[in-house]
């Protein structure tokens, strides 16, 4: 699944620890789904969501 969050958090001057403590995970989940290793949980996607100021369609966008 390809994402927005690194251009997000940037262009917000966010570290991805700054990002991960509003939303309670750690800076490698934060990398880790940046990068797309990792897909998000629906809590953490809605968390990611809310915290960034998008629409988790926004942030997210899925790959058959």
């Amino acid at each position: 699944m390809k994402n927005i969050i690194r251009e997000i958090r940037t262009n917000k001057g966010l570290r991805q620890e700054d990002l991960g403590e509003q939303i309670g995970v750690s800076r490698q989940t934060i990398n880790a789904i940046e990068k797309g290793k990792f897909d998000p949980s629906l809590s953490t996607a809605f968390k990611l969501s809310k915290s960034l100021g998008l629409k988790i369609e926004e942030l997210f966008q899925f790959d058959e």
